[in-house]
């Protein structure tokens, strides 16, 4: 029964295992430098391989970022541009991109 209630206040609260604390305004501002490759929106450039981001849900990016920046995904230019991120700067990010439609 706790259990439920736990998870009933979690869900009432908007923590459904994708939402994050991060600060969206603060993202907006980190998001200038991933817009020089995934674009000001968010949309990506199929052409030249840059992934859509607009749409992502917070949870998911946040997680993303985290394995570029541990190695977990293979990926250098990822891993360069996260390894001056820190949980704080990776949560805003998150936050800011789960805006883009």
């Amino acid at each position: 029964m706790k259990t439920l209630m736990v998870a009933t206040v979690l869900v009432l609260a908007g923590v459904n295992g994708t939402a994050l604390a991060g600060n969206a305004a603060a993202g907006k501002a980190k998001f200038a430098v991933c817009a020089g490759c995934h674009g000001p929106t968010g949309a990506g450039n199929e052409a030249l391989k840059y992934p859509k981001l607009a749409g992502l849900e917070a949870g998911y990016v946040k997680q993303q970022l985290v394995a570029f920046k541990s190695g977990a995904r293979d990926n250098a230019t990822m891993k360069a541009m996260t390894a001056g991120l820190n949980e704080t700067d990776m949560d805003n990010l998150a936050a800011y991109i789960a805006t883009l439609k």
